[in-house]
């Protein structure tokens, strides 16, 4: 019997249709759930990515590329729905939005999740921008309070997007920060959540909903700040040839829970080590690249 997986990330996959010039457009599987689900499977930590796609060719995608991954297919559920899309218009500067009425991902249903998951996973993933599409919304709320019912550790990245502007979000946002034992923001992050804060401030904010809870900030190519409950560190980031940056907060986010998994009584200040080398990985490749083991661990 296949064993259950240790990291599970539930949320969003979708198909980027990034435009290439005029009218030839190209296709790329992604999401941002779907994304940390194929890094850590892709580092050889039992994963899995809870949500759903379409019964089209781009939900065909993206279980072809699940399983080249290495996921648990027992988790990706097909509906009689479209593929949510992400249409990106333009690249310079990046403009893009949501083609997702009624779209697969919203059609999620938790209780066909496999029996005795909870029992077996570390760490349960969220974020994207599932958490501000309803009703997707309230059931991942209630995905979230399973786990930390049966003692699973939850990891919040918001990653800011346009859909966060939904009305009834802010509260969403509150609601798992509460309840998160890892959150991870970019910069931008930070600047669209909290616009006009100072980072200080932003902070202040996050630990009055929750005091303890590890929060790293990213920054680019200037690395990434750790605040805990000794204080704050910084961190370089890992110097690499720069290809692009697509998926590299993602690939950090993996990097975070594989090495968290594996290695819980390890210092955070460790598990960001190897979550900003991972990320280097995937800044040296083109797209949203995962990297294998072998590959984070040569950087």
């Amino acid at each position: 019997m296949t064993p259950l997986p240790l990291i599970v990330s539930a949320g969003e996959a979708l198909t980027d249709l990034v435009t290439a010039g005029g009218r030839t457009w190209q296709a790329h599987p992604g999401g941002a759930g779907w994304n940390v689900a194929r890094a850590c499977a892709r580092l050889g930590m039992p994963s899995a990515f809870a949500g759903a796609v379409g019964q089209d060719n781009f939900g065909d995608d993206l279980r072809r590329e699940s399983l080249e991954a290495g996921l648990d297919p027992r988790f990706m559920q097909a509906v009689p729905a479209p593929t949510l899309m992400a249409v990106v218009y333009s690249t310079q500067p990046p403009q893009y939005r949501f083609l997702g009425e009624n779209s697969a991902d919203l059609h999620f249903d938790p209780t066909l999740l496999p029996g005795g998951w909870l029992g077996a996973a570390r760490w349960l993933h969220v974020g994207g921008i599932s958490l501000a599409r309803w009703p997707l919304a309230d059931t991942l709320l209630g995905v979230i309070e399973s786990a930390r019912a049966a003692g699973v550790k939850v990891s919040f990245d918001p990653n800011a997007r346009i859909a966060h502007r939904h009305p009834d979000y802010p509260g969403v946002f509150a609601a798992v920060a509460r309840r998160a034992d890892l959150m991870k923001f970019s910069d931008e992050d930070l600047a669209f959540f909290f616009p006009g804060a100072t980072e200080e401030r932003a902070m202040q904010e996050l630990r009055g909903l929750n005091p303890r809870c590890p929060i790293v900030v990213t920054r680019g190519g200037d690395g990434a700040t750790l605040y805990h409950s000794a204080g704050q560190v910084s961190l370089p980031s890992v110097p690499v040839t720069v290809v692009d940056t697509v998926g590299a907060g993602d690939a950090l986010c993996a990097g975070l829970l594989v090495s968290a998994a594996e290695h819980p009584e390890a210092l955070w200040t460790e598990h960001l080590k190897f979550g900003l080398r991972t990320a280097a990985v995937t800044c040296a490749h083109a797209g949203a690249y995962a990297p294998t083991r072998e590959e984070v661990e040569g950087m």
